[in-house]
């Protein structure tokens, strides 16, 4: 940022806290990945029908998430950029995802056989979901620092639990609503999407700097 002086113009370099609630800002709500990318639909569609389920999972994501982003940030700038290895950045990636994953997945049949039960099949797809593998690829072709890399995973993360939740509360509410058969299940689960999809257009004319 500049700003004119009497002998001329002081630059003033944005601290590392702006920088990351600027980036967490605009990764959560400007670039929202489901409502504005549309990336990561499966996950988002499976475990939405129960805010209990949503919030689980919106925790889960958060932390595979910040951490893959972060390792993958490392291994970018420490490996594979300095060797000329970038062509194996999508292999690199999906391993650390799924070693994180399997950790998680082991953690949780301990700690929380019931959640762990109800995620199912949906806690392995975390494993080549698009938004987590969207950070690491997004930062690394971008050229991202470590603090914009920290804050792109927080605030993609924190912006795929707001819209988990904001989903499931929205399909608890329609379970208990005469809808017409036709609709019932993926087809009003779509519409609704598609109703905080337009929502959030109205961040899109924000600039966080």
């Amino acid at each position: 940022m500049s700003i004119a002086g009497i002998e001329g113009l002081w630059s003033i370099e944005p601290s590392v806290v702006a920088l990351l609630v600027s980036g967490v800002i605009g990764a959560a709500l400007i670039s929202n990945f489901v409502f504005t990318k549309y990336l990561g639909l499966c996950v988002f569609f499976g475990v939405s029908r129960k805010r209990e389920t949503a919030i689980g999972m919106g925790v889960t994501f958060g932390v595979v998430g910040v951490l893959s982003g972060t390792l993958s940030w490392l291994l970018h700038h420490s490996a594979l950029e300095p060797l000329k290895l970038d062509f194996l950045q999508i292999i690199a990636f999906i391993g650390i995802v799924a070693c994180l994953v399997q950790g998680t997945d082991l953690v949780l049949k301990k700690i929380a056989p019931a959640l762990h039960k109800k995620f199912g099949i949906y806690l392995m797809l975390i494993t080549t979901n698009c938004v987590i593998l969207a950070i690491p690829l997004l930062n690394a072709t971008a050229g991202a620092s470590f603090v914009e890399a920290v804050s792109l995973s927080l605030g993609a993360c924190l912006g795929f639990a707001l819209a988990l939740f904001l989903m499931s509360c929205a399909r608890e509410k329609v379970d208990m609503a005469p809808v017409p058969r036709l609709f019932r299940g993926l087809p009003i689960a779509f519409i609704i999407a598609g109703l905080f999809a337009l929502s959030f257009l109205g961040f899109s004319g924000l600039k966080v700097m």
